[in-house]
């Protein structure tokens, strides 16, 4: 008979299907002793034919969906009373074993510990069927009649909700009446129906325009209409992002009843007022023949918060109109009623980031001085934020070091002008400064240190030796260089060994300073 312990079911459900199994063998058992007079020999075979084919089917356990381990982890334990007669070896296979998902569960053959071995995925796997067997491990016969049961999942709200599309358009007539619009939103969620992890709720973020106020009306948990009260306005607004530039912020849409793609039916816009410092302009895409609204120039959000435009429209042909089968001219005023639209452009502020009042600063110091000096404090600005913190963005050769609060910049350590991070003579520095905005904004400027130099560098043959062919010459060129910059390097005075005096009467050097002389 088999028995299991389970550390991750729950203890309710297990003493339910005790329950049951109790009072479905109880029932049973009266069934036949109400006809054991008559068919004593006949019962007795009949129960052991049922218990012979008796299956256990325990309980459902139940695992954390995507659970973080650590791994293995011990999920149930297995026994059979067939330990007490035989050494044992327990058996596992199914869903998690020998089915997908593969892996995930393993038995200890020996102890019956039961473990899993990796996360699992509710919304791939929800249930998964588990059957045990145990076996005679010194003649692998079978000892007992396979355990089977389902270890369910338990949902983790690990999927989030989405619409049934990503964009949705509608057209409503201007004079609409307030209520319903025909649009309905739906949603999904993928993690387990019925629970909290797959309830939805809907809100509106944001609206543009305002105007008239589009509230929801929830039908079903997932299924959403659309209302609105008060009235459209066929006037457009639209919104352009502080200093930006050369960006489409509107579309125009036309109707003509004339002929289309002729000169009678394709659009012209043109910007009345509003855009007298030229700030937008506007053209006719040829393909929808809607009018394409672009911001030129940058909108500074302290000087302007919301731009009226008045724009425009005709036909490439002049509108003709005739009446009384006479033409008409100058053109009514009732034929262009709806040939002018205006717009509200608002500017939507940003967080300016700092300034640096010289974007590029010059210093003039002397290589090798004493860490310590005060190089340079720029001015910052920031019309956005009064708390900025600067640091150090580019320092090579970590020479320098910065106050945070007052962007201060001091020698760190001693500056060396033949360094590989100096060129030129110069030696660059790139400063940041950072506003605690949201999100924050980030200026740099940079610090260019001219470096003099001082005589730190002794001077150095190019060569430690020298090749002389005695039948072809006479002599040999000797070449010495110096790190430093002039006067500190050239020309150099040569001389030969001070004590070897055979040295000096077999070479002389013609002539004896300069950048290279010969030796002969």
């Amino acid at each position: 008979m088999w028995n299991i312990r389970t550390a991750s079911c729950r203890s309710f459900r297990m003493r339910k299907a005790t329950v049951l199994l109790f009072l479905l063998t109880l029932w049973a058992e009266s069934s036949h002793a109400l006809r054991r007079h008559e068919e004593t020999n006949k019962e007795t075979s009949e129960r052991v034919l049922i218990r012979s084919k008796r299956r256990w089917v325990l309980a459902t356990i139940e695992l954390e969906e995507e659970s973080p381990g650590p791994f293995p982890k011990k999920v149930t334990e297995l026994f059979n009373d067939k330990q007490h007669d035989h050494s044992v070896r327990f058996s596992i296979s199914g869903h998690g074993v020998t089915k997908d998902p593969k892996g995930a569960l393993g038995i200890n053959e020996r102890t019956g510990e039961v473990f899993m071995y990796k996360p699992i995925d509710r919304e791939t796997y929800p249930i998964l069927h588990v059957e045990f067997d145990v076996f005679d491990a010194q003649t692998s016969e079978s000892l007992d009649k396979t355990l089977s049961f389902d270890v369910a999942i338990q949902d983790k709200n690990d999927n989030p909700p989405v619409f049934n599309h990503k964009v949705f358009n509608v057209q409503v007539p201007e004079n609409q009446i307030e209520g319903d619009l025909p649009l309905t939103l739906q949603a999904s969620d993928r993690d387990e129906e019925g629970n909290d992890n797959s309830r939805i709720t809907m809100t509106i973020k944001s609206q543009v325009p305002a105007l008239p106020k589009i509230s929801l009306k929830s039908i079903t948990n997932k299924i959403t209409k659309l209302a609105f009260t008060g009235c459209f306005d066929y006037d457009y607004d639209a919104q352009v992002i502080e200093l930006e530039t050369n960006k489409e912020i509107l579309r125009i849409p036309v109707q003509d009843q004339d002929t289309p793609n002729t000169p009678a039916s394709r659009a012209v816009f043109t910007i009345l007022k509003g855009n007298e410092e030229g700030n937008y302009k506007i053209e006719t895409d040829p393909v929808t023949n809607q009018g394409v609204l672009t911001v030129l120039k940058a909108n500074d959000y302290k000087k302007t918060t919301i731009v009226e435009l008045e724009i425009g429209v005709e036909n490439e042909e002049p509108l003709f109109v005739c009446i009384d089968a006479k033409p008409v001219k100058p053109i009514p005023e009732t034929f262009k009623k709806n040939s002018t639209v205006k717009v509200a452009v608002k500017v939507i502020d940003v967080n300016d980031p700092p300034v640096f009042q010289n974007k590029i600063q010059k210093v003039f110091r002397i290589e090798e001085e004493e860490p310590g000096e005060v190089l340079y404090t720029p001015t910052v600005t920031d019309e956005d934020s009064a708390n900025i913190r600067c640091e150090i963005a580019e320092d090579p050769a970590k020479w320098m070091s910065i106050d945070p609060k007052t962007c201060k910049i001091t020698l760190a350590k001693k500056m060396d002008r033949e360094s590989p991070h100096v060129h030129n003579s110069t030696y660059t520095v790139v400063m940041r400064a950072i506003d605690d905005g949201e999100p924050p904004a980030t200026g740099t400027g940079t610090l260019v240190v001219h470096l003099g130099d001082i005589n730190d560098n002794a001077p150095h043959l190019t060569l430690n030796n020298s090749v002389m062919c005695g039948n072809k010459a006479d002599r040999v060129r000797v070449t010495a260089e110096d790190a430093d910059a002039f006067p500190f390097s050239g020309p150099f005075t040569f001389t030969l060994g001070k004590e070897d005096q055979e040295l000096k009467r077999l070479w002389n050097l013609d002539p004896s300073s300069g950048v290279s002389r010969e030796q002969l």
